[in-house]
């Protein structure tokens, strides 16, 4: 937490430092905002610049860049935030010695001046905060990973209970009884008592009672008969 705080102060000042710095003179009193970012690629000229299409242009990328990289603890985007404002700085350097023919550093006013100084300095700041920085850490990555994983997985209705309590309601999705998802208890199931006697599935089944025979003398329907006398 400290090393973020500190690094993040370092890389915000070398920002500041880099985005001023084209306000400021770089080569015999010509400001760095008078220098246009085409002159980088194609030769530096006599011909002066608006402020948003100078050197200032690359300068405040690289501050956006280490304010998202403080704010998402980006180690990476305060390095290349750093490593645009010395690139670009040093691509002017080059420019402008072969302009010249030399570059030279003179205290009258002649040759590199403050803010080169200012822009190099910058660079070099948010480099270090890069390196101060000990970013997001395993330990947030790790809790990113977990927190991820528990919105992939399935939300269960119910909390699995004890396993002394297994039967206990709400159901805990076991084979069995318990897995109904019912608010009201299970009926009871009426205990099995045999065949229904007047159910015709079940007529193959013994009957539980049977009627008299036919010829019987207790049949009322078939009274026996006698036999003919001879």
């Amino acid at each position: 937490m400290i090393r973020n705080i500190l690094g993040s102060l370092v890389a915000l000042a070398g920002a500041a430092s880099a985005v001023l710095s084209p306000f400021r003179d770089w080569y015999d009193g010509r400001a760095g905002q008078d220098y246009r970012v085409r002159d980088l690629f194609g030769g530096i000229t006599a011909t002066e610049s608006g402020v948003l299409v100078s050197i200032l242009l690359p300068f405040l990328f690289a501050a956006l860049l280490v304010i998202a990289g403080v704010v998402l603890r980006s180690r990476i985007a305060v390095a290349l935030a750093g490593l645009v404002v010395l690139g670009f700085t040093i691509l002017w350097m080059v420019r402008q010695g072969q302009a010249e023919g030399a570059l030279t550093v003179g205290g009258d006013g002649a040759g590199l001046q403050v803010g080169v100084a200012n822009a190099l300095a910058g660079g070099v700041l948010m480099l270090i905060g890069a390196l101060l920085m000990s970013g997001r850490g395993a330990g947030a990555r790790s809790q990113d990973r977990a927190r991820a994983q528990r919105e992939r997985e399935p939300v269960e209705p119910y909390a699995a209970p004890p396993a002394d309590q297994v039967d206990t309601w709400p159901p805990t999705q076991e084979p069995g009884m318990s897995t109904h998802t019912s608010p009201w208890p299970e009926p009871e199931v009426d205990p099995y008592t045999g065949p229904d006697p007047h159910d015709p599935r079940t007529r193959s089944y013994p009957q539980a009672e049977r009627g008299p025979e036919p010829g019987d003398p207790r049949d009322p329907v078939h009274p026996p008969h006698r036999p003919p006398e001879r």
